[in-house]
């Protein structure tokens, strides 16, 4: 083999040898997006049910909320009512003593407003700090004027038509409370419920968006060692297809030597026989013709 034949040899093996290396590589990268993509799709087919699950949730809190708004709008129209007969039996009563069982409902009907307002209605800080306020000022009030009642024992409050109907009215108004803060409380567990899935789908979507950049950018990196891999086999084929051509052609310069080689002995054979017979003509004493 001539030093060209061989270098092409060398080259052929290292280039096999490399395309080999590839392409195994191609598919170790294969292999791990594949695991990187079924941990991503179960983490999706995670999210999917967590999803539905919030969903259910989200749906039993608004139906309670829807119920609990409900009974609230009661409240408050049962309250109001109480306190607009609570204005009207004040009307007339111009006396401050005589007036004072009044105010003191009203107090209490202000501090129980508050309250529910407190314990029901979504506030901020500053809000809430604003109603706790209100709420003791009125508690104090509340608790001097019932004690300027209690020691003037006022012997006797005028328990009108419209007395009792404020009674009846806070009566009722409390039961409608009640119900609303039972509510709340069964909304509460189901918003809290709903919240958590919330946050637990919202984890699930940056693994999976992580998972996702990590399966793109393995893909990528295997795309690339395939593409490398096939203009490697692009030169094997060249480097075989000129090897190939090299054989061929000295092959061929081969075949032309044996020719010329074979033609020179079957004219070294034709002259040597024709010497032969040529002394044979003489001997007999003919004459010699070299045409044969």
């Amino acid at each position: 083999m001539t030093s060209q034949g061989k270098k092409v040899a060398e080259e052929l093996r290292n280039a096999e040898k490399k395309y080999q290396t590839l392409i195994q590589k191609r598919n170790e990268l294969n292999d791990m997006a594949k695991v990187i993509k079924d941990e991503r799709d179960m983490l999706n087919a995670k999210k999917k049910d967590l999803i539905d699950e919030m969903n259910k949730y989200k749906t039993l809190r608004n139906e309670i909320i829807k119920k609990m708004k409900h009974h609230k709008e009661i409240r408050n129209k049962l309250q109001q009512q109480a306190r607009e007969i609570i204005k009207q039996r004040r009307k007339g009563k111009k006396d401050i003593i005589r007036s004072l069982p009044i105010r003191v409902e009203e107090l209490k009907a202000d501090i129980q407003m508050l309250e529910y307002k407190q314990e029901t209605t979504p506030l901020s800080k500053e809000e809430e700090n604003k109603i706790i306020e209100i709420t003791r000022k009125k508690r104090d009030e509340y608790k001097k004027l019932k004690k300027e009642l209690n020691d003037q024992k006022l012997i006797e409050i005028d328990l009108s038509d419209k007395e009792k109907a404020i009674d009846e009215m806070f009566k009722k108004a409390n039961e409608e409370h009640e119900k609303v803060q039972s509510y709340y409380k069964e909304s509460k567990i189901f918003h809290d419920k709903f919240i958590k899935l919330v946050e637990e789908v919202a984890k699930l979507i940056n693994e999976a968006k992580k998972k996702h950049e990590e399966y793109v950018k393995i893909k990528n990196e295997a795309q690339a060692l395939h593409n490398k891999a096939i203009e490697m086999k692009a030169k094997i084929i060249s480097i075989k297809k000129e090897k190939r051509k090299r054989w061929e052609d000295a092959k061929r310069v081969l075949e032309e030597q044996n020719a010329k080689a074979r033609q020179m002995v079957y004219d070294k054979n034709k002259i040597e026989e024709f010497a032969d017979e040529a002394v044979e003509l003489l001997k007999k004493g003919k004459k010699i013709s070299m045409n044969g």
